[in-house]
């Protein structure tokens, strides 16, 4: 249930965890080119307090016992499902840009802003029917999200939940990968 305050700030693990991320992203200019701004989320992570606090909500909105891999998309979700996957004591799988993975490969490629990307994940990631927690830093337009589901699924996961920290909820992301649902700690 997403939560909404008279500040704006909003979000799916209710508003002391949207205030808390909020509080703990630093936009950047112009970056990685002019008109973008990027939301740096490395503050976050080097607070440790604050990032085991992100941790915890993330694994107490999902179940700790709701999945049995934690996927992390390349590259800032790897801090996170490292984190969430050593609390609950399950595995974690990298997804990563094309030729970064040295075994046989399901590949998905989808359109960004400026050109096209592809996504990999090892073929053997997953055993038929392991339920596959999917985390991210950030969702903008929902391309690498929805190419990351469809490989958890190739590989013969079974997407269990989906989350991501910060959701820019203006462009779409989530309508895109509906009707799956998708859990932010703060939607701006």
């Amino acid at each position: 249930m997403t939560e909404t305050h008279s500040t704006g700030l909003r979000g799916d693990s209710g508003l002391d965890a949207a205030q808390l991320v909020a509080s703990r992203v630093l936009d950047v200019p112009d970056f990685p080119k002019p008109g973008v701004v990027f939301k740096d989320l490395m503050p976050l992570f080097a607070d440790g307090a604050a990032f085991r606090e992100v941790v915890d909500r993330i694994i107490a909105y999902h179940g700790p016992d709701s999945f049995d891999a934690v996927v992390g998309m390349e590259a800032r979700g790897f801090v996170v499902a490292a984190a969430i996957a050593y609390a609950t004591g399950v595995g974690v799988v990298p997804v990563r840009k094309a030729g970064k993975l040295p075994r046989a490969v399901h590949s998905a490629s989808y359109e960004l802003e400026y050109g096209e990307a592809t996504l990999e994940v090892h073929q053997d990631a997953f055993t038929a029917g392991h339920r596959v927690l999917v985390v991210d830093d950030v969702l903008a337009t929902g391309g690498t999200a929805a190419a990351t589901l469809e490989l958890v699924e190739r590989a013969g996961g079974t997407v269990a939940g989906f989350t991501v920290l910060l959701e820019l909820g203006f462009l779409g992301g989530r309508e895109r990968l509906a009707p799956r649902p998708v859990h932010a700690l703060l939607t701006v």
